[in-house]
């Protein structure tokens, strides 16, 4: 239930950190978040974001395209801030999708000014216990600490989305 990583401590930057929810939730539920365009626009992005879909095609090698979009002010105000662009296109695939229990998300990243395009990978495992539904989602390292750090603060901002709509089960 709490965000925990490989070793104890503060985050290694440098390895994989393991993020953990138990929700008031079926996994179907869950699973629709990260599988359909409604589920996906109605939480994906940090606080002051939003996307809009173009493609997700929920199987093996399907893909995943969006806009990212800052739409609160502040959020406006800090990408000009860091003279970053209010929205940027997104691509990704699945590159693992076994219904309702697992799935690996593989992001091209290619918006880091002087850094070629890569991947970056998200791996979500589910779970039904007592009538909640677990979520265990790995995030891996990017690049370098700074985006990873980066991503890492808009993943643990957008799941702020789903601990309103759920709530926490009890531990």
């Amino acid at each position: 239930m709490n965000d925990t990583n490989q070793s104890a401590g503060a985050p290694t930057l440098s390895a994989a950190v393991v993020i953990e929810r138990t929700y008031r939730a079926s996994v179907e539920e869950l699973w629709a978040l990260w599988t359909t365009k409604a589920g996906f626009e109605s939480w994906w992005g940090p606080e002051g974001f939003r996307v809009d879909v173009h493609a997700l095609e929920a199987s093996v090698g399907g893909a995943l395209e969006y806009d990212m979009i800052a739409d609160a002010p502040e959020a406006i105000a800090a990408m000009k801030t860091m003279g970053q662009p209010l929205s940027h296109g997104t691509r990704g695939r699945f590159a693992e999708f076994l219904p309702h229990k697992r799935l690996r998300l593989v992001h091209v990243i290619d918006f880091i000014p002087g850094v070629e395009p890569y991947e970056h990978t998200i791996e979500v495992a589910f779970s039904a216990a007592d009538h909640h539904a677990r979520m265990v989602v790995t995030v891996h390292p990017h690049i370098d600490q700074h985006w990873t750090r980066m991503s890492l603060e808009g993943f643990n901002s957008q799941l702020t989305k789903l601990d309103r709509r759920f709530g926490w089960a009890d531990r």
